[in-house]
């Protein structure tokens, strides 16, 4: 398995299984003298912890950061940051009786396939438990950054319910389990999600993201284009099917008219943007407008309700998974999109800086 790094300037490789021991990350290509102690790691992995509402899986975890390398008296070295997050309640046992079934929706049957061998505990290296592993390397990505950029995502969809944009209010974001910018959808979103795991169902839903302070310039064109790195980086998401940049697949329903981001002359002679349909990237490049992101992500496959299937020996069954399960994964996506685009953003920042 050789596909467990990203980035090039700001590369981090993540490591670990749902059930093992611990997991963790290895960041290289982070400047020295940054400010970065586990203080500034640790609250972004606080947003993505399991066990915080009833409406996310149980597991409880701390999810505790320790940096083992790479820092000196609160500062990058400019040597490889190694960061471990232990595991302390993994459930083995839950998943004992279908160690021979592949899940409908899960890598089980895919992973076998490819290397004759899979952990079938949680799904293993499958696992999203991989995905606190991007949290923790996109909160020393935002070290790099630095304050003038703002990253920062919502839920704009639970199911089939929308969020209503006209009442849209990112500080609400913060004050509900939901990560929702409009206070009524969180508490539809909320009943709702609760009928869902009475009936042993799931939902899908969309992330979406939005980066501020990006200046004019950054990405390259043709095979490394800042859109499809970021595209590239939200698929890499567990059970994320799809990825939208600026106004995505409507603008396939708009006219040119309606579709092209108009221009004035601002004060400074910088352009102002009437419009932000490309998502503040045009031809692979920044703009200088906010980055706006989304991705849809698949309903959870670990259900209560039996699934047909077939067994390591090609035999049909039936299957349905025990265990403590999020109802919904596009809760605790929020945050590991805002970190995949803080980790693009910052190998776009140095690759920018590598050019002179």
């Amino acid at each position: 398995m050789a596909s467990n790094s990203f980035g090039s300037f700001f590369r981090f490789t993540t490591w670990g299984e749902s059930h093992g021991p611990a997991v963790g990350v290895v960041i290289d290509g982070c400047p020295a003298r940054l400010p970065l102690t586990e203080t500034h790691i640790q609250p972004f992995l606080d947003k993505r912890r399991p066990g915080q509402s009833s409406l996310t899986t149980q597991r409880q975890e701390a999810d505790q950061v320790r940096i083992l390398s790479g820092t000196f008296d609160g500062l990058t070295t400019g040597a490889p940051i190694s960061l471990i997050i232990e595991n302390t309640d993994q459930r083995s046992k839950d998943y004992s009786e279908i160690k021979d079934k592949f899940r409908p929706g899960h890598a089980d049957y895919t992973y076998q396939a490819k290397y004759g061998i899979r952990d079938y505990r949680g799904g293993g290296r499958s696992s999203a438990r991989e995905t606190a592993c991007r949290v923790a390397a996109g909160a020393v990505a935002r070290q790099v950054l630095g304050d003038s950029v703002g990253i920062r995502g919502a839920l704009v969809q639970v199911g089939a319910h929308i969020v209503d944009r006209a009442e849209w209010n990112w500080d609400e974001v913060n004050n509900n389990a939901l990560f929702s910018p409009n206070a009524k959808a969180a508490v539809f979103w909320a009943n709702y999600l609760e009928e869902v795991c009475k009936a042993g169902s799931s939902v899908g839903a969309v992330v979406e993201v939005h980066a501020s302070g990006i200046p004019a310039g950054w990405g390259d064109p043709m095979y490394e284009k800042l859109d499809s790195e970021i595209a590239r980086a939200m698929m890499s998401i567990n059970a994320a099917k799809g990825v939208e940049i600026g106004s995505g697949f409507a603008s396939a329903g708009l006219t040119g008219e309606m579709n092209g981001d108009e221009m004035r002359s601002g004060p400074d002679g910088k352009p102002v943007f009437l419009s932000n349909h490309a998502g503040g990237i045009l031809g692979g490049i920044s703009t200088g407008q906010d980055v706006v992101v989304r991705f849809a992500l698949k309903p959870t496959s670990s259900i209560l309700t039996p699934r047909r299937t077939i067994d390591v020996q090609g035999q049909d069954t039936e299957v349905f998974t025990k265990g403590r399960h999020d109802p919904c994964v596009g809760i605790r996506a929020v945050p590991v999109g805002e970190a995949m685009l803080a980790c693009v953003l910052a190998d776009a920042m140095l690759r920018q800086k590598a050019m002179g």
